[in-house]
């Protein structure tokens, strides 16, 4: 389905809910999808139902449908996990809620790479890094930070294998094509689709 993107800024569907987050040129958010204390870079798009929350998300990112990244945790070492603890408003009209713990929430931050590919129903934990060019198998869950060009599955996600040789993988990151201009990728847009990496990098001079 064609589905024409503004350089101005994202396009959402219909029923997101979106709070204090920023979104690049070209982005896009399917239906369903909640973002709070988010930002996407250029280009990036999460399919529906997505749940991101205290991410920062670079440019290229392809987040399939029902990813959750970030998700907000409860407190461990307390007497009680229930969040009576920190929205206490919601149940005595006399309490506040614990802003310090939602402070510290927001703080928790989740890092995904450019041009990465996060796929169906996975998970990314809070104060985890996602190397650029990394791909997150449908259903995993991450727990740990992935290196640049690593394919993970699993729970808790494992190192599957390279997208790439760690000598191309380190030729793409120094080239570092996401930051070329949308005139640039149009003009490159043929030798995209048909030229393998290696290729690719030999033409351009990674």
């Amino acid at each position: 389905m064609h589905n024409p993107l503004k350089a101005e800024g994202p396009v959402i569907a219909e029923g997101c809910q979106i709070v204090e987050s920023e979104f690049g040129a070209y982005t896009w958010v399917n239906s369903g999808a909640r973002i709070q204390s988010s930002s996407l870079g250029d280009y990036s798009y999460c399919d529906r139902d997505c749940d991101i929350s205290n991410a920062e998300i670079g440019k290229f990112a392809n987040i399939a449908s029902r990813v959750r990244i970030g998700a907000t945790d409860h407190p461990l070492d307390r007497a009680s996990l229930h969040h009576f603890m920190y929205r206490s408003a919601d149940y005595w009209p006399d309490a506040a809620h614990d802003d310090a713990f939602f402070e510290y929430r927001r703080s928790r931050r989740a890092y995904v790479g450019h041009d990465t590919w996060i796929g169906h129903n996975a998970q990314i934990k809070p104060e985890v890094t996602v190397g650029h060019g990394a791909v997150v198998a449908a259903g995993a869950v991450v727990t740990r930070d992935v290196p640049p060009y690593m394919i993970v599955a699993g729970v808790p996600a494992k190192p599957l294998r390279a997208r790439q040789p760690e000598a191309v993988a380190d030729r793409l990151m120094a080239l570092a094509w996401w930051d070329w201009s949308h005139e640039r990728l149009r003009a490159s847009l043929d030798d995209f689709r048909a030229l393998s990496a290696g290729a690719f990098l030999e033409k351009y001079g990674g």
